[in-house]
């Protein structure tokens, strides 16, 4: 977009928001326009355009310019046509734009022609000009414009910004560049969440710049916001605007952790990283993927869950705490484990949190730590008796049968120290292997030895091994040791405890020093003290050269003798050879209770070096040898002294260590109990290494912990374990304390950091300690979850107690469990109010460590609150309607159930289900339950909805109510309450249902009335089929199925009507018959009429035999001569669709025709039909019955005047027919009713012409009030005699009163009233098709207002009634019989019907005519040309010369023959003969029977030049049917007292029609003569009673006085003529507009005196002209005004106080012709 800056520019709003379709529209700026202030400015362009042939610019433009000057630039044309061009050239018309050209040139092909045009400006303003070039193909022009320099920028319209989340940022750059040539300055103006920068800045002339768009959304919406930018000369501020559209779009981010190893175990809704049992000491990593399923890249940190902090770390380590993951990718993060205390479980958990997302998510990381087991082969090794300087070696196994390395130590001096020694001494044994170790025993002294040996196993407890041996030599030989001896000695010191192992091995080290070896039973035999000794570690510098030095040790004799007396010990040192530590004395005895000290000397023989060695002293009861057999043999005891020393030099630097300690943290359990630790001190140097423990940094606390050894020597390459042991204390410092370990006896020094404070035990609960509970159903459950997390560094065991009041209320699960440190444990609580109120619970929760008895317990409560209510559920709507549903299908539905109470409910349905149709018989209990619940029992939560999913299926036809109703449940599913009602479910179980609700003809029988056909086709019988349930065997095949082996398929159904397509003579049109299917109900119908061949297997060519009946010989001739056939055969009809089917019947074979058709509905109704249908032979008279049976309408008895009725005979052939009743039977049946004619008939005999209809009239006068039926032969001459049964019904008077016989059923037939769809093909539809006039006095007239209606846009139509007689006598009149209606045309009829002075039951056929006009001028044009040709003719001859070729005969008089097309049903593999017939119509058929005679031949060559008549347009046939019943006038005031008054009595019968009379319209009217009876007396009383009250009346006499003086209203015209004039004239009369009448239809007079009905001659006024004027005036005013509405001019439903005006369209038409009509007048010349 290109913004310029031309004064005031309103800011525009920006578009909608419309994603790009690549990502290059972030990038592209897009199309660039300008945009400024008052009207847009075109961008010159530089590219050349093409005009006629020649190549120029679309226009020049000068942009830099001042006043006073001349400014030129040039036009270059270009021919790039093949030829030269001559072009004129209109100059420029201002004065500001000269050319110096002249105004033609030719410009050759290729070459340019150069047009100076010069610009002179003379005020600050804007230019525009043009030259114009002209040829003789046409002309274009060059645009001149001067353009004044303005402030421009280039900016996109809009920017699309990538997809962001919620939190995050994204940014993108547009370009903005100063499209003017001045200096501009910009500043832009943006809200959040957009920000542009640089905010402001100054862009020279063409200057571009870089502007970044960043994103940060707070929300997840799609986001459009206009960003303003201010540009114009620096300092302006009210300088011009354009905006930019920036669209971006936030979405939420979301991250899962997945971990594809174990497919992540999940734990309580979070994720678990399990590692399962890892060595102490040893490493274990396992991965996890973070992935990102959202849109939008996510940005997360990783992080420990807060609350407890490791003093030393976690024993997990995360290689990953923050990153980015893109859309659809995922980040695998490792986790390193690396456990330190063995037996431990360590649980750790990491929190995932994503910036914007709206979850966390936590992910547990598990793993236990565990350490070495090993064992030793054997417990005690026997070296047996060796003689003294001998050795004995013996060999063992240290065996590891756990996963874990082991490293372990003997706690023994190998290097000479010790009667005994084992290598190797210290080593590792890898897991799930074993060690041989080498036991050697040289003794030194003649005695027996023992000494019970530790293995120091690092992270387990050490391993005992005892190890015996007896030395003698030639003088001493003291008594064998062996392994017995020891148990003996066990078992003999009963006052041994047991110990574990870590006790007895600090016992055995420290003995007496041992502070918690004060009690008598763990007090050793015999003691060293001190147990360490360490030379030359605290000389100074300045110590003499000599490094021998000594210090003593004193042993402790604490045994006591037998019976009283004191034991005698002996003690004896081993002594090693080339040692620097020597003890003196070597041996000794000790008494009782004694202590006895020794000199240990430390004399190095090597300077600056380390020693170290473990001083071994044994210690034996001195016994006489006669005593030793007779006394059990003690073994003897051992205690060590631990030495060490160095020989540096003074100034001599010390060996500098390299060693490690593992762990340098060492953490005992914050527990007050005694605990033990191990650490491996390793010497990783090549020098031998000295340690010693330097308590004088903190005595006190170092002396809390004891560690052995405190002193030692290792080896280069070995490791020394060292043991604490202490006792937690909750003054201990919480971050730990040092131990020093002095290094080689120099300032080197090692660092051990202890942890041993007791910390008090921490469990946090969530919630602060309370828990809450929605409100509750009385006696429902509800669930909730609860965490406590173990805050402490030892492991718990955590116990619920619930009060007991409270169990029934409450309960937790699991109510008891371990919890290891930081671990989180989850308790779902369930609550179980019993009772309406509010309920307040304080459970308590105990926990205490696991290590311990369950003494130091603690306690914290939790508040547990909750409510008890009532829940309900209810039904969103009361009832609920499925409509129809087809019977045996499935339709799914929804309830809603609404939960509007406080709780959750917890519910069960149950379903009643009752049938409502009165007439179905059912058991309820085996009734299969229409209705199947998807879900009976289920859970809504509170104010919430739930769709209740279930299925209808209806296994019958009828209308199914289902009740269903709910209990509520309690927490274990049992009912608590009695039913409540839900809500109703109403279904109406439906087959596809048909009805035929019109029917029409066309063809052979298109004369025939609408009730005609209705019989013929049993239409009622249909109706009643089709609209009911079909049987089970009609649903064997659901839709029309090829199922039958045979031509002729088995039938499922009973239903079976006749289809009767009347009859017609040979070689006429086929009957045809529309019949108007509608579908009434509300589920799609599929049908199909299926002849016999649709319902077989088509068999392969080779299963045919080729043997067929003779009824399937005919049935196949039907089908391939195509004798019934039916359009379309199928067809789906959705609700309320209708759809018009054409049956025909053609009449090619003379005989009668039978053919059965199946009628199917898919999944309801199988029909068989029975077409039936007779072909007469051109000279055969015949007459076709619809029926063989006739029902009068029924009549009472002793009825004075039965009304007449009517059998209508058909004459179907081409020749008349004369029938005759055989009126003896009639005779027999009054001589049987005591010569009472029961029945009559007025025309028993008569003629009726080819394609007419006879109607036989009838009077049924029953003599009693039961049914009469007999059977009357009509005989037919020259043709076959038909019997016919006539059956009628007399009532009786009582049943007369009760149920009124004369109601309008008799007169009404089943037809349809009124035609709704158009059948195919018409144009004219009629506004009812049966008129019901009901029961009418005779000599009665009653008028009825019908409509034409034209419905075709484009064809012009005529029409014409054809009124029919009822017994030689016009009773019904129609205006105006004919007329033409415009295309959309509608027009008006009146039918009038005069009932004769008979009583008769009318049943009349009206037949409109209808022609197209198209049709009738193609007739007439067809009429003149034959009449042209027969001129023609006359005119010309013909010379017949045998020479001249036929080819050259006159073409005009010849048919052009069309090729052959094969028409008719497909190839068939059997196919039945062509009809044989002689008639002459078949040309192929008559060639082929017959030879032809010369005549013949000369004729048939003579019918080509001869045309033949045209035949007249076959007209559309509209039917009316008029039904009434007309009564004598004193049985209709009897019976109709109400109506009798509101009909009009014309008082004149219809007097019979005169066969000499051509006029239809013409009547004779009068009054009957007089008669006796009551039809006398009744005039005569109401005249006499008239005549009477009017004399009586004053007001009456004095105003005939004044009528007499008043001038006489109206005076009818006198005729001319002398005889009476007929009341009805020729010409129809015209109902006008304006209400008046072109004529009278018909006009009453006077009863003459001798009682003859007449026209007066005189046509004296009388009193009853004003009546029958009014009468006339208001029958023409009510059919204009019906007129009108019809029409559109008036609305009858319109307000009555408004002004009512025609419609719009109306208007313009009468406003239109009406301007034509003036315009006519204005262009009349004046005479």
């Amino acid at each position: 977009m290109l913004a310029e800056a031309r004064g005031t520019d309103p800011l525009g709003s920006g578009a909608p928001w419309q994603p790009p379709t690549s990502e290059m529209d972030i990038k592209d700026p897009g199309n660039h326009h300008r945009q400024q202030g008052r009207k847009p400015l075109r961008q010159a362009s530089s590219k050349r355009s093409y005009f006629l042939g020649f190549e120029t610019k679309p226009e020049l433009i000068w942009e830099d310019w001042d006043l006073g000057k001349e400014f030129t630039k040039t036009l270059v044309l270009k021919n790039i046509h093949n030829k030269p061009q001559k072009l004129h050239l209109r100059p420029p018309v201002s004065k500001f734009f000269t050319t110096l050209i002249p105004q033609i040139i030719v410009v050759s092909p290729g070459t340019s022609f150069s047009i100076s045009v010069t610009f002179r400006p003379l005020q600050r303003c804007e230019y525009e000009d043009s030259i114009e070039f002209q040829s003789k193909d046409g002309s274009f022009q060059v645009c001149l414009r001067a353009t004044i320099p303005c402030y421009a920028l280039e900016v996109p319209d809009s920017v699309l910004l990538p997809l962001c989340a919620v939190q995050h940022s994204s940014h993108t750059t547009f370009q903005l560049k100063n499209a003017s040539k001045l200096q501009t300055c910009f500043q832009w103006v943006c809200a959040a969440p957009f920000q542009l920068s640089p905010e402001h800045g100054l862009l020279n002339p063409s200057q571009e710049c870089h502007i970044t768009v960043v994103f940060r959304p707070q929300e997840a919406l799609v986001y459009q916001q206009q960003a303003y930018c201010r540009f114009g000369e620096e300092g302006d501020k009210a300088g011009s605007c354009c905006t930019v559209l920036l669209q971006a779009l936030a979405k939420y981010p979301c991250l899962q952790l997945r971990d594809q190893a174990t497919k992540e175990e999940k734990e309580h809704g979070g994720s678990v990283l399990h590692f399962g049992s890892v060595a102490v000491g040893q490493c274990l990593q396992k991965h996890f993927d973070i992935f990102n399923p959202s849109p939008v890249t996510a940005s997360f940190s990783l992080s420990r869950l807060s609350g407890r902090v490791p003093l030393f770390g976690s024993e997990f380590t995360c290689d990953v705490t923050r990153g980015n993951v893109a859309p659809g990718e995922s980040l695998q993060v490792t986790v390193t484990y690396s456990p330190a205390v063995v037996e431990t479980v360590s649980v750790e958990y990491l929190s995932l949190k994503c910036r914007g997302a709206l979850n966390e998510t936590l992910l547990k990381l598990t793993g236990s730590c565990i350490g070495p087991k090993v064992s030793l082969s054997t417990s005690v090794v026997d070296f047996g008796c060796v003689e003294e300087g001998g050795a004995v070696i013996q060999t063992m196994e240290l065996v590891n049968s756990s996963s874990v390395e082991t490293i372990y130590q003997w706690d023994l001096d190998c290097s000479g120290h010790s009667v005994f020694s084992i290598q190797p001494a210290s080593g590792t044994v890898h897991p799930h292997s074993h060690t041989t170790l080498k036991a050697v025993y040289r003794p030194t002294h003649p005695t027996a030895h023992h000494r019970r040996v530790a293995c120091l196993i690092l992270h387990r407890d050490p391993l005992f091994i005892d190890l015996i041996g007896t030395c003698h030599s030639e003088l001493q030989q003291p008594a064998i040791l062996k392994p017995e001896h020891l148990v003996l000695y066990k078992l003999h010191c009963a006052t041994v405890v047991l110990r574990t192992p870590m006790e007895e091995f600090f016992q055995s080290c420290l003995g007496y020093m041992d502070p918690l070896s004060s009690s008598s039973s763990l007090s050793p035999h015999i003691s060293a003290v001190p147990s360490e000794l360490l030379f030359n570690h605290k000389t100074s510098s300045s110590s003499p050269t000599s490094f021998t030095s000594s210090q003593f040790v004193s042993i402790t004799n604490h045994t006591r003798g037998n019976s009283g007396t004191t034991a005698c010990l002996g003690l004896v040192w081993t002594v090693a050879r080339d040692s620097p530590f020597t003890v003196s004395p070597s041996s000794c005895d000790l008494g009782p209770l004694k202590s006895t000290s020794f000199r240990v000397t430390y004399d190095p023989k090597q300077l600056n070096t380390l020693h170290g060695a473990q001083l071994e002293c044994f210690a034996y009861d001195k016994m006489d040898n006669h005593h030793i057999s007779q006394q059990l043999l003690c073994p003897p005891w051992c205690v060590t002294v631990r030495v060490i020393g160095h020989s540096f030099q003074p100034g001599k630097e010390h060996f500098i260590p390299c060693c490690s300690l593992k762990s340098p943290q060492v953490v005992f359990p914050a527990l007050s109990a005694l605990s033990y630790r191990t650490v491996l001190l390793q010497n990783g140097g090549d020098l031998p290494l000295t340690f010693c423990l330097n308590r004088s940094s903190d005595p006190i606390l170092a002396e809390s912990v004891c560690v052995i050894p405190n002193c030692g020597l290792i080896q280069p390459g070995h490791h020394q374990i060292l043991t604490l042991r202490t006792t937690p204390t909750e003054d201990s410092p919480k971050r730990g304390f040092s131990l020093q370990l002095q290094l080689n006896a120099a300032k080197h020094t090692k660092e051990l950091t202890v942890v041993s404070a007791v910390e008090k035990l921490c469990v946090s609960l969530e919630g602060d300690g309370s828990l809450y509970f929605q409100p509750t159903a009385v006696g429902s459950q509800t669930q909730r979850s609860h965490q406590i997390r173990n805050l402490s560094s030892v492991p718990l065991w955590f116990q619920w107690s619930i009060p007991e009041p409270d169990q029934e209320l409450i309960f937790v699960e699991p109510d008891a469990g371990e919890l290891y440190p930081n671990e989180i444990s989850v308790q779902t609580w369930s609550f179980s109010p019993l009772a309406e109120r509010a309920y307040t619970l304080k459970p308590t929760l105990t926990f205490w460590p696991i290590q311990t008895d369950g003494c130091n317990k603690s306690h914290l409560t939790l508040k547990v609150m909750g409510m008890g209510c009532t829940g309900f559920i209810e039904a969103e709507k009361p009832v609920l309607d499925v409509e129809e549903t087809l019977v045996g299908s499935y339709r799914s539905i929804e309830v809603p159930l609404v939960n509007n109470s406080p709780c959750p409910v917890s519910f069960c349905l149950s379903v009643q289900q009752i049938l409502l149709d009165e007439e179905l018989i059912y058991d309820p209990d085996t009734e299969p339950s229409a209705l199947q619940l998807d879900c009976e029992r289920g859970t809504i939560a509170s104010h919430s909805t739930m769709m209740l999913r279930s299925t209808v299926r209806p296994y019958r036809r009828a209308q199914y109510l289902w009740k269903i109703s709910y209990h509520t449940l309690n927490a274990s599913g049992f009912v608590l309450s009695s039913p409540q009602a839900l809500c109703e479910v109403r279904a109406k179980g439906v087959f596809p249902t048909l009805q035929v609700t019109d029917v029409c003809s066309g063809g052979s029988v298109s004369t025939l009335s609408k009730v005609h056909l209705w019989k013929l086709f049993s239409l009622d019988s249909l109706n009643m089929h089709l609209l009911s349930s079909p049987s089970s065997a009609e649903l064997t095949y659901g839709t029309p199925t090829r199922h039958s082996l045979r031509s002729c398929p088995s039938i499922f159904t009973k239903a079976v009507l006749d289809f009767n397509f009347s009859a017609a003579p040979v070689n006429s049109d086929p009957s045809a018959f529309v019949l108007m299917f509608h579908n009434p109900g509300s589920i799609p119908v599929d049908w199909a009429f299926l002849f016999p061949e649709d319902q077989q297997i088509e068999l392969e060519y080779w299963a045919e035999t080729g043997e067929f009946s003779s009824t399937e010989l005919y049935q196949m001739k039907v089908q391939d001569n195509r004798v019934f056939s039916i359009s379309p055969r199928s067809g789906t009809l959705h609700p309320g669709q209708q759809r018009a089917v054409r049956f025909s019947y053609s009449h090619d074979f003379a005989g009668t025709d039978r053919f059965p058709v199946v009628f199917k509905l898919s999944y309801g109704r199988e029909i068989l039909l029975n077409f039936q249908g007779v072909t007469v032979e051109r000279d055969r008279p015949y007459l076709h019955f619809a029926s063989n049976q006739h029902v009068f309408t029924s009549v009472t008895i002793g009825d004075c005047s039965p009304p007449r009725q009517v059998y209508e005979l058909h004459n179907a052939g081409a020749v008349p027919v004369r029938y005759k009743v055989d009126t003896a039977v009639l005779s027999q049946l009054q001589m049987d009713n005591f010569n009472h004619p029961a029945l009559c008939c007025l025309s028993p005999e008569g003629e009726v012409p080819p394609g007419k209809t006879a109607a036989l009239e009838w009077i049924f006068s029953p003599l009693e009030a039961k049914m009469y039926h007999i059977d009357i032969p009509v005989h037919i001459q020259d043709g076959d005699s038909k019997l016919v049964r006539f059956e009628g019904c007399g009532f009786d008077t009582a049943t007369m009163i009760s149920s009124n016989p004369f109601n309008c059923s008799d007169t009404k037939g089943s037809v349809p009233c009124a035609q709704r769809v158009p059948f195919p093909g018409q144009v004219v539809f009629l506004s009812e098709d049966s008129v019901s006039l009901g029961d009418v006095p005779v000599c009665s007239q009653s008028s009825r207002i019908l409509f034409l209606t034209n419905v075709s846009h484009t064809d012009t139509v005529h029409y014409t009634w054809d009124l029919p007689q009822q017994g030689n006598q016009q009773v019904v009149q129609i205006h105006p019989e004919r007329g033409s209606l415009c295309p959309g045309e509608c027009t008006l009829c009146v039918l009038t019907f005069t009932s004769t002075d008979y009583p008769t039951i009318y049943r009349l056929d009206l037949i409109c005519q209808v022609n197209q006009e198209s049709a009738l001028n193609l007739y007439r044009e067809a009429l003149q040309r034959l009449e042209e040709e027969k001129e023609r003719q006359q005119d010309e001859f013909t010379i017949t010369d045998r020479n001249l070729s036929e080819s050259q005969g006159d073409l005009i008089h010849k048919e052009p023959v069309a090729a052959p097309v094969r028409k008719g049903p497909p190839l068939r593999k059997y196919k039945t003969l062509p009809p044989i017939c002689a008639s002459s119509s078949s040309e192929t058929v008559g060639t082929i029977c017959t030879k032809l005679t010369r005549a013949e031949r000369r004729a048939r060559r003579e019918t080509p030049r001869v045309r033949r008549q045209p035949e007249p347009p076959q007209p559309a046939l509209l039917h009316l049917e008029v039904t009434a019943h007309s009564h004598g006038l004193l049985e209709y005031l009897m019976h109709f007292p109400v109506q009798f008054n509101k009909l009009y009595r014309c008082l004149h019968s219809v007097k019979h029609r005169n066969p000499e009379t051509t006029s239809r319209t013409s009547l004779s009217v009068g009054l009957p003569p007089p008669t006796h009876g009551p039809e006398k007396d009744i005039p005569m009383h109401v005249l006499t009673s008239l005549l009477r009250d009017i004399l009586d009346d004053s007001a009456f006499a004095q105003s005939l006085i004044t009528l007499a003086s008043k001038p006489i209203t109206y005076q009818p015209t006198k005729s001319s003529n002398s005889t009476p004039v007929c009341p009805a004239s020729s010409s129809s009369p015209q109902v006008l507009l304006d209400g008046t009448k072109a004529g009278l239809s018909e006009e009453h007079t006077t009863e003459d005196r001798e009682g003859t009905g007449g026209c007066s001659g005189n046509m004296q006024h009388t009193e009853h002209v004003p009546a029958d004027m009014s009468e006339g005036v208001l029958l023409n005013t009510l059919q204009n005004l019906m007129m009108e509405a019809i029409s559109g001019e008036l609305v009858l439903t319109a307000h009555p106080r408004t002004v009512i005006l025609p419609p719009v369209s109306t208007r313009t038409k009468r406003m239109s012709r009406a301007m034509v009509e003036v315009e006519k007048r204005k262009n009349e010349p004046v005479e």
